[in-house]
């Protein structure tokens, strides 16, 4: 074990959740553990500005959405109803804050040193943190994990302000609701992001490139999806692509065309006018300043560090997780990963099944999947059977209110082993979860289908389309 102070055995760059998590698990592991963090509080973009913040807006505007206008089903009048905007994001606030406090507290039980600075990799084995004033330090450590998360994609002729146009850093601090929101892209982040304003009272409208929302879900759960947020006044420009953007001091006006042609000076523009825009074309790894060409750490062609099966790059001592390595950008991803790496390092047995990493859009209703979709199948050639099932036919659904969408379940043909689950409806994100550990222990349909569910219950769900997997559901 190193004793000096500027030295450690673990040094990991970035304190987002696959960062913060693998410096815990190294000091539990007793590793001398130093995480490097230039944020004003832990969390990376996910507790800061990311997952935590919009999930409580989502949160927040789904209650001021059924306060306004779904309690009325239930008996429940209300009248006066007004919307609190500052109040709604100051909560919003308190809760980011009191979840990065929590891991200094978790960062002080374990012995996990912060520093506060940029780190960059000067040689195998050595990292210079660079704080926002004073001078830099060197530190040596036997293992270096890169952490250091994502970026915001940015798209070609639209400069993002964080005013007039913003990223979804921007979308989570809109001082009033704009009366016109364009959203850039329709995928997970423009979607729950979107959602949030329309419940509020804004007029939204989705560009995106594709001919689908949700491009990586399985086709007939993005295409219900998208059903469902149009009923809930958001529209959508399909196969339309964003060639420019103009700001003033009124608005912004962009300039859209269909996604195959639409070459500037064509006949086929057009102008979409609203008062903000938000860009959430994706997100890019984020490895700039850290000093990896230089040391000849292996990338591939999106920028992303290469690693084998332990997370090690192909030089000695340095690792990387999460969303700077190969795979869907999700934190819980990198929190596996991070435990994984860090084992690794101590010479443990590590596996993380990709297969079983499950993903969730946090609309109303939610959206959930895990394992592969039904197009996937297809293109590999794979007998598989299908069970659904409609939340409308499940008991505690009707008595909540919440019949919208279904259960899905996919299963090989042969084998019955659960292949794909793809849920749309109440609760999906917690449902999903019942799922993901089936598939990681390798179940069957049948196995769903014969493990008792309580009643009344949404995850009765789950057992009908497991049973329907077998042509046999009781309830519909």
């Amino acid at each position: 074990m190193a004793g000096r102070d500027n030295a450690f055995d673990l040094l990991v760059i970035g304190a987002g959740p696959g960062g913060y998590v693998a410096a815990i698990r190294g000091a539990q592991l007793g590793f001398k553990t130093a995480c490097v963090d230039s944020g004003a509080a832990l969390g990376g973009t996910c507790l800061n500005v990311g997952c935590i913040p919009s999930k409580a807006l989502l949160h927040s505007s789904e209650l001021y959405h059924q306060a306004k206008s779904n309690l009325g089903a239930h008996g429940i009048k209300v009248g006066g109803v007004s919307l609190d905007i500052a109040a709604m994001l100051a909560h919003k606030d308190k809760v980011v804050s009191d979840l990065t406090q929590g891991i200094e507290y978790l960062f002080k039980k374990n012995k996990v040193t912060w520093l506060r600075g940029k780190g960059a990799i000067t040689a195998p084995g050595e990292v210079l943190v660079t704080p926002a004033k004073g001078k830099a330090t060197a530190y040596t450590a036997d293992n270096i994990l890169i952490a250091t998360g994502s970026g915001v994609a940015r798209l070609p002729g639209v400069e993002i302000d964080e005013n007039r146009i913003v990223s979804s850093t921007g979308a989570l601090s809109l001082a009033k609701v704009p009366k016109h929101l364009v959203v850039v892209g329709g995928g997970y982040i423009g979607l729950e992001l979107g959602s949030v304003w329309c419940r509020l009272g804004a007029k939204v409208t989705v560009v995106e490139f594709l001919d689908t929302i949700l491009a990586t879900m399985d086709a007939e759960a993005a295409k219900q999806m998208q059903r469902l947020l149009t009923g809930q006044g958001m529209e959508f420009r399909l196969g339309t692509k964003v060639l420019a953007a103009k700001t003033t001091n009124r608005g912004v006006s962009l300039t859209v065309a269909p996604a195959h042609g639409g070459q500037n000076g064509g006949n086929d523009h057009q102008e979409i006018k609203c008062d903000t825009v938000l860009v959430a074309i994706g997100r890019v790894p984020y490895t700039h300043g850290l000093g990896l060409k230089r040391l000849g750490v292996e990338m591939d062609a999106g920028g992303r560090v290469k690693t084998d099966r332990r997370f090690q790059t192909n030089v000695a001592g340095i690792y990387a997780i999460g969303d700077v390595i190969a795979g869907p950008m999700l934190a819980h991803k990198a929190e596996e990963e991070g435990i994984a790496a860090v084992e690794a390092m101590a010479g443990q047995a590590v596996h993380v099944n990709y297969d079983a990493i499950p993903g969730v859009v946090f609309t109303a209703p939610e959206a959930a999947a895990v394992g592969k979709t039904e197009e996937e199948l297809q293109a590999a050639g794979i007998d598989y059977a299908t069970g659904k099932f409609p939340f409308m036919a499940n008991s505690r659904g009707r008595a909540s209110g919440q019949t919208d969408g279904f259960v899905k379940i996919l299963a090989d043909a042969k084998t019955d082993r659960v292949l794909g689950v793809h849920i749309v409806g109440p609760d999906a994100g917690t449902l999903i979860a019942e799922l993901a550990l089936a598939m990681e222990f390798g179940a069957s349909a049948e196995d769903l289908a014969r493990t008792c569910h309580a009643h009344p219950t949404l995850n009765e769900a789950v057992k009908e389309a497991a049973l329907a997997v077998a042509g046999r559901a009781i309830h519909a």
